[in-house]
């Protein structure tokens, strides 16, 4: 494990410690859990944005190789 310092809005301080209470649960674990929650928040997020960018490429290369086609289709 690492060890950091944290410093925490006052407010979130408060809440945070009324959760772990209630849930008798140590803060180290509960903001080691909530942390894992963000990240798998945060890496969802960045997979939605790139697939939607390389659904964008996919359409653009999509659309050519259809105008090409029909090119070729015309021509013949």
């Amino acid at each position: 494990m690492k060890t950091l310092s944290l410093k925490l809005d006052e407010t979130i301080f408060h809440e945070t410690e009324e959760i772990t209470e209630q849930l008798k649960l140590p803060r180290n674990r509960y903001i080691n859990e909530a942390i894992s929650i963000y990240n798998q928040l945060n890496k969802r997020k960045i997979l939605k944005n790139k697939l939607r960018e390389e659904s964008k490429l996919s359409a653009i290369d999509s659309m050519e190789i259809l105008m090409e086609m029909e090119l070729l289709q015309d021509e013949n």
